[in-house]
């Protein structure tokens, strides 16, 4: 989860209030490499001010014509965002409080957004809408049952016309759920429980691998075997180490490159406002990242949810798009910076 920024508050606190001399108040920044990167755009502020709002994004990608894809992001106090890729405000639905947020194209199905909804905190559920790309508006298509606990993440992951959810519980168990969308409500069951052993909320799904990716926001990326009939057996990928990841580790997407295993996870460093790079294929640390002031635009800080999707944006989004959700940006509210994948590839001179 968001913090109060370390630095901010270096720059709010004379030496000393507080208990806090200057060191202490110091964010720990990783001593590895880091590349810098600037946003190409980013999206108008969430609608909840002065607090943790904004939180996760996805992408949904227009193939037919890129430029006029959309974004569906979270404003963790309010409901659910759709803006288009200059950022702007396309529709708003009051959905409560839903923290993170993925989608799939389902085909006759529709775009199925799914949003872990906190409402409850004893009872998660997880709350399932369409997204119309032609009015760009979402419809609750209503509520699933995922356990028991406070609804932290959630990813989706289709096997062809197979539908599954995890559903990541803030004290790290992560249930998969089976989605049947074909009733005239959604309804869905658990068929697998997988257990981390802290505080746990970023996951991303690749499908080509099966495989699913878990942040343990105090301890690092695990990855598990995504299939229903696969092993529970947790995985681990990387540490919060300080270096490679400062912790709290928290939002992960995938730059899926190829029909195989090719490509990258990046994870959010929420810690010291980076990002860490990891190739797909062999699990090795490639390098890290952030996204600094540029364009007329603010870097990031204390980034929560991020997303990725490789492929044709438009103009400004040639060869993909990265979001990531940014933690301060006075003085407005929370919002989410866009970044072109070529910028970042050429940052860490990734194949």
């Amino acid at each position: 989860m968001n913090k109060l920024s370390a630095s901010l508050l270096f720059g709010l606190l004379p030496l000393g209030v507080a208990g806090c001399s200057a060191q202490e108040a110091r964010p720990a920044f990783s001593k590895a490499p880091t590349a810098s990167v600037q946003p190409r755009g980013e999206t108008k502020p969430v609608g909840t001010g002065n607090a943790d709002a904004a939180d996760d994004p996805a992408i949904w990608r227009n193939a037919a014509d890129p430029a006029a894809s959309l974004i569906v992001a979270t404003d963790k106090k309010a409901g659910l965002y759709v803006y288009n890729l200059k950022g702007e405000i396309q529709s708003f639905l009051d959905a409560g409080r839903v923290n993170n947020v993925d989608l799939r194209d389902m085909g006759a199905a529709g775009i199925i957004v799914a949003a872990s909804d906190r409402n409850d905190k004893v009872n998660p559920k997880l709350a399932l809408f369409r997204l119309d790309p032609a009015t760009r508006k979402l419809t609750l298509l209503g509520h699933v049952p995922v356990g028991t606990g406070e609804a932290y993440g959630v990813c989706l992951y289709r096997e062809g016309d197979k539908l599954t959810a995890f559903n990541v519980i803030k004290d790290g168990t992560i249930n998969q759920v089976e989605l049947d969308l074909t009733g005239a409500a959604p309804s869905g069951k658990i068929v697998r429980t997988m257990k981390l052993g802290t505080q746990s909320e970023g996951c991303v799904v690749d499908e080509r691998t099966h495989r699913l990716y878990v942040a343990e926001e105090d301890v690092g990326m695990w990855r598990f075997d995504a299939r229903a009939t696969g092993s529970t057996e947790a995985i681990k990928l990387a540490s919060a180490d300080g270096y490679q990841i400062v912790a709290d580790t928290e939002g992960v997407a995938l730059a899926e490159i190829g029909p195989d295993n090719g490509g990258y996870l990046l994870v959010s460093s929420q810690g010291d406002n980076a990002y860490a790079v990891y190739r797909l294929s062999d699990d090795s640390y490639v390098g890290r990242f952030r996204i600094m002031p540029g364009n007329g635009l603010g870097g990031t800080e204390e980034t929560d949810g991020i997303e990725l999707i490789v492929g044709d944006f438009g103009p400004d989004y040639p060869g993909g798009l990265f979001i990531a959700q940014d933690g301060i940006n006075p003085p407005s509210a929370q919002n989410f910076k866009l970044v072109a994948w070529d910028d970042i590839r050429a940052a860490l001179k990734l194949d």
